[in-house]
């Protein structure tokens, strides 16, 4: 039973939209009667469960076809192919036989019907002639000529393709074909070369796998690539074959010691040089013509990747001499290009062979390895190692995650792979920085919170973030923070200003998508004061990428951060490069002015009245656009509201409330400049013809948000903001009415940042203590009349 289960273990593929194979799961195979189905059939039943995988009547007019011994391809209906892949040829062979038996064909075929697909244009062709076999041309020199037309004719139509493949497959005419070949080098006959070119060319358009089996063995495939040698638009032969034997010598890095996994890597290599190098590229109109070349060589590779995983010994070596210190610069790069390679293959694995692949790799410690090869003098071994673990971290960014945070408590900070990336991010030598580039999209993809979420481990988010910024974001910023020490940039070369622009598009990147650690670095570093100096740069690029990182600050509408920007002024060096730019219309020049948009239609009247208040004379003079007057109409709309409301007081309040009125509108800026909140003195003194008016000047609708916004009414209540203190009088102080609440609330909101995730609450509360900042006003006594 043991060897049955072997033998007619098979994996179940489906071929997709996409022209690629999808796995639809490993099982055992079977042939019998189903009654449903009223015949013979296919069945496959999972290996795992025993479930049904695959339930196929064997019609009597289907195609199938054996392919390489071991898989069985079929298409089940219109564009719906499948195939079965077996463990062992036994297997298929047995399989087949009962096909064929169904179908009343002799076992020794490869197809057990002709193919026959019509399109609109054949439905007109001469059927009989179409039907007939393909009579091919005696296999001579002086016929080759005969031969090309006819194969080349052969290809317009489907009917005739199979024919001829059938004519070359019975009549062993590739073996014939390249017997000629070999004369027409020895005799020098360019002609001839040139029309076998043509025919090889021709018949790699056939798509059929059993001519492939042929052509891709080992006594054969150099004598193919040869006859592919003499393309007739080149003017000098290439020397694909020179190149294959000589260039791409097979380095062993490790020996293999399994003879069929030694044939499949040499195959498929030259057949994938065949694909990539050799044939000409095939035109929109061939594109599905080779679609079996990349079938055969997407077999190929999951045979070879599953055959190395299942070595044990092989890889434990292979790891073993990859971390060994004793290991040469130049075996480690062999090693290091053998996994990069190994890597590459897995892509063709399906999800869950994937999962099983990188599991591997990781309990063998692919992580620690890497970390010695990264920081590796030798360009192959760095670039190499790079592609490795792009592959992991677009994989499973979790994997990678896990093993930094365990490295917290035992592992030097510039050791931890996190600083590693960092540091090789930041040191790469290449002038187009294309290593660097690729780090930084690696970066991006660990400090990325939408991949943290669908993880099984709530706290990755927290604690990820949490690690990065407490051990390594200082490692990132430190170039940046060197460059900009003095009022203009230091160092203004080409790597550079490309390196800043990298580490710009992250920080910009974590702004938008972390919260209150980035606020943190950026307010306790002064980040966006030093970011700003690269407005001076003379690389325009850098430029704007100062602005963009300026400019997602300012989209989070965040009082901390407008405060932190109106305090330093920091938009004067946004205004000094929009003035040097002297109206040119360039994307400086939009980048500015968007930015100002921006904050106008969203009317951020903090920002709103610095900018008017500090730079209105200059940039009332700004006539080619909108922009300044409609922001400085803003401005004033705002203050006219003021001193509404300031009369409005007048009339209704005694002196000592004004004043406290005055206090509040007006000293606005001075209280939040001391770090503490002022609220209106006390909502219970207000009357309750006061409070309406006040609700509807603050506007229905910021109540009705209020009113249903738990966030807002529990912080609210937390922080002890409404003036609960009756007195006894509750005529005249009547309980604290929605107008108290939505004044709070809107002041509460002014001062906390709302916008971050719910589980992230606490620590900002945490850290906005540490960064001095007093939330919640100092309780005043209620003052009574």
């Amino acid at each position: 039973m043991a060897m049955t289960d072997t033998r007619r273990r098979v994996k179940l593929y489906a071929l997709n939209a996409d022209r690629q194979w999808d796995d639809r799961g490993t099982g055992h195979v079977s042939s019998s009667y189903v009654d449903r189905l009223k015949g013979i059939s296919l069945l496959v039943r999972a290996e795992s469960d025993g479930s049904l995988l695959l339930e196929s009547k064997i019609q009597p007019d289907t195609a199938y076809q054996k392919q390489q011994d071991t898989l069985i391809v079929w298409s089940e209906g219109d564009n719906f192919d499948l195939a079965l892949s077996f463990q062992e040829k036994a297997g298929c062979d047995e399989i087949w036989e009962k096909i064929c038996q169904v179908q009343g064909k002799d076992p020794s075929v490869d197809i057990t019907q002709d193919l026959v697909e019509e399109s609109e244009d054949e439905r007109y062709d001469d059927m009989s002639d179409a039907a007939l076999p393909v009579e091919l041309p005696p296999c001579e020199l002086s016929r080759l000529e005969e031969i090309d037309e006819l194969i080349s004719s052969c290809l317009t139509s489907p009917i005739r393709k199979e024919k001829l493949a059938i004519a070359i497959e019975s009549e062993t005419y590739i073996k014939k074909l390249l017997n000629l070949f070999h004369i027409c080098e020895d005799l020098e006959n360019t002609e001839g070369l040139h029309h076998l070119y043509e025919i090889f060319k021709n018949i790699f358009l056939l798509n059929k796998n059993a001519l492939f089996d042929v052509m891709f063995s080992d006594d054969t495939i150099f004598d193919v690539v040869g006859c592919l040698e003499y393309d007739p638009s080149s003017p000098t032969p290439k020397q694909h074959r020179q190149y294959l034997k000589q260039m791409a010598r097979f380095r062993e890095v490790i020996p293999i010691t399994n003879t069929e996994l030694l044939t499949k890597i040499h195959q498929t290599y030259r057949v994938q040089y065949i694909q990539d190098v050799v044939l000409p590229t095939p035109s929109v109109f061939e594109e599905n013509m080779l679609s079996t070349l990349s079938s055969f060589i997407f077999f190929n590779k999951v045979e070879i990747v599953n055959l190395i995983q299942e070595d044990a010994k092989f890889l434990n070596e292979l790891f073993a001499q990859l971390t060994d210190e004793s290991t040469p610069d130049e075996k480690r790069r062999d090693l290091v290009l053998f996994l990069k390679e190994f890597c590459n293959f897995s892509q063709n694995l399906q999800p869950n062979g994937k999962e099983s692949f990188y599991k591997t790799l990781s309990t063998l410690g692919i992580l620690p390895a890497l970390e010695i090869t990264l920081a590796m003098d030798d360009p192959q071994t760095k670039t190499a190692s790079i592609d490795i673990l792009t592959h992991i971290v677009e994989f499973s960014p979790s994997v990678v995650r896990e093993y930094t945070l365990q490295q917290t408590n035992s592992t030097d900070e510039e050791q931890m792979l996190m600083n590693i990336v960092i540091e090789q991010m930041i040191c790469d030598n290449d002038p187009e920085l294309g290593g660097a580039v690729q780090l930084m999209g690696i970066l991006r993809i660990l400090l990325d919170p939408e991949n943290m979420l669908a993880s099984a481990n709530k706290t990755e988010k927290t604690d990820f973030l949490n690690y990065f910024y407490k051990h390594s974001i200082h490692v990132l910023i430190a170039p940046l923070l060197a460059n900009t020490a003095e009022e203009e940039p230091s160092k203004e070369d080409y790597q550079t200003v490309q390196l800043l622009g990298l580490i710009l598009e992250l920080l910009s990147f974590c702004v938008e998508h972390h919260t209150y650690h980035v606020k943190n670095c950026i307010l306790n570093k002064d980040l966006l004061r030093r970011i700003l100096v690269l407005m001076k740069s003379k690389h325009t690029f850098l430029v704007l990428c100062a602005l963009r990182f300026m400019r997602k600050i300012i989209a989070l509408k965040d009082e901390f951060y407008n405060r932190y920007i109106i305090r330093g002024n920091l938009f004067a060096p946004v205004i000094d490069a929009f003035l040097r730019n002297n109206g040119r219309y360039n994307l400086l020049d939009s980048a500015i002015l968007e930015m100002f948009e921006f904050i106008k239609l969203e009317d951020i009247k903090s920002l709103c009245t610095h900018v008017v208040e500090n730079f209105g004379k200059v940039l009332d003079g700004v006539e080619y656009v909108k922009t300044f007057k409609a922001l400085r109409l803003r401005y004033d709309q705002h203050q006219n509201k003021l001193k509404d409301r300031s009369l409005d007081s007048r009339y209704r309040r005694d002196q000592r409330q004004l004043e406290e009125e005055e206090e509040m509108w007006f000293n606005e800026d001075d209280d939040f400049d001391d770090g503490e909140a002022v609220m209106p003195a006390s909502n219970d003194l207000l009357g309750k013809k006061q409070v309406e008016a006040d609700l509807d000047s603050i506007g229905k609708i910021i109540d009705k948000k209020t009113d249903n916004s738990p966030k807002m009414l529990n912080n609210t209540n937390k922080s002890g903001m409404l003036n609960n203190n009756l007195t006894s009088n509750s005529a005249v102080n009547p309980p604290p009415s929605p107008g108290g609440d939505v004044k709070a609330t809107m002041y509460k909101k002014a001062l906390v940042d709302y916008e971050g995730d719910s589980d992230e609450e606490e620590e900002e509360e945490e850290e906005e203590e540490e960064d001095g900042e007093v939330l919640t006003p100092s309780p005043k006594r209620a003052r009574l009349t």
